[in-house]
């Protein structure tokens, strides 16, 4: 079953309603003047599906159904027309092409305000053929943005997620070991934001007057070098820890020998260490007097959950 705000001058339609999508729709519903907010989810009847429901209606949030892995750009164009904004939250795990589809069904839709999931690092500072591949796609998007004037766009650039960070499969804090891994060298650095502050700042990106358009806004839940990651965990933790450095040539060849591994991807591009940290005190936040959440106080929450 679909539900639909009328659509209006500001309408907004969000792309999924994960970890990402659920922060950017509450943060929306959440202001003093909120715009009509459409979710868009796929068909389904689960139980979970049929809760999410229930929760977007008790927060005043509509519902329109397709799924992103059959739908035609046609199909999707048609159902995005209707909103004002479109704000795609979803990610790489929804399969390669899909950004670049959603990004070609807005743009054939001649919709009035597009925010890209770009939710990650400076594509544009990082190049195509780095080792994280995915990555191209995301500059694909750009350049189709930047070769039409009709759509408004926004590139919300947040660095990976605080949580990303102290990822085990990622491999840079272990603390089983007390171990910290620094991609790079010590003073690389790293940009991290929460998905709730990710939400937060989407959304004042959104209703900003003057309004932003056509241009990429940097925000930043923190900036931090690897050496300043390792004194915060041993900090929080209260024992010494081990600190290793991962040379980009190490990973390199790392990945050279799983060519297909993401995670190993995913080391080597940030080991690199372009277009993946940009300073706080110079982000929209900032600028805003927004405030954020940290790496030392995300850890502090998080440590023993």
């Amino acid at each position: 079953m679909t539900t639909e705000h009328p659509s209006g001058a500001e309408s907004a339609l969000v792309i999924g309603t994960g970890e990402l999508g659920g922060s950017v729709v509450g943060a929306l519903t959440q202001r003093d003047d909120p715009p009509p907010v459409t979710v868009l989810l796929r068909p389904s009847d689960t139980p979970r599906h049929v809760r999410l429901r229930a929760e977007l209606a008790a927060s005043d949030v509509a519902v329109v159904e397709a799924d992103m892995a059959t739908a035609t750009i046609g199909e999707l164009a048609a159902i995005f027309g209707r909103f004002h904004t479109v704000i795609s939250c979803i990610g790489f795990a929804a399969g390669p092409g899909t950004q670049r589809r959603i990004t070609e069904a807005v743009l054939q839709a001649g919709v009035r305000r597009y925010l890209p999931w770009q939710f990650g690092a400076d594509y544009d500072a990082i190049g195509r053929g780095s080792p994280q591949d995915l990555f191209d796609e995301q500059l694909d998007v750009r350049d189709l943005l930047r070769a039409q004037d009709v759509t408004d766009w926004v590139i919300v650039s947040t660095g990976m997620f605080t949580s990303f960070l102290f990822e085990p499969d990622f491999g840079v804090v272990d603390f089983a070991t007390n171990t910290v891994n620094a991609l790079g060298g010590w003073d690389n650095a790293v940009t991290v934001t929460t998905p709730e502050d990710i939400g937060v700042l989407t959304a004042e990106v959104v209703s900003a007057r003057p309004r932003i358009a056509n241009q990429v806004v940097y925000v930043a839940g923190d900036t931090i070098t690897y050496r300043e990651l390792a004194d915060i965990v041993e900090r929080t933790r209260g024992v010494p820890v081990t600190r290793s450095e991962w040379t980009v040539a190490r990973l390199l060849d790392d990945l050279a020998r799983d060519p297909d591994d993401s995670m190993r991807k995913y080391r080597a591009v940030f080991a690199q260490g372009r277009g993946v940290a940009w300073p706080k005190a110079v982000s929209f936040n900032a600028s805003r007097g927004i405030r954020t959440t940290t790496a030392e106080e995300w850890l502090r929450k998080h440590l023993g959950a």
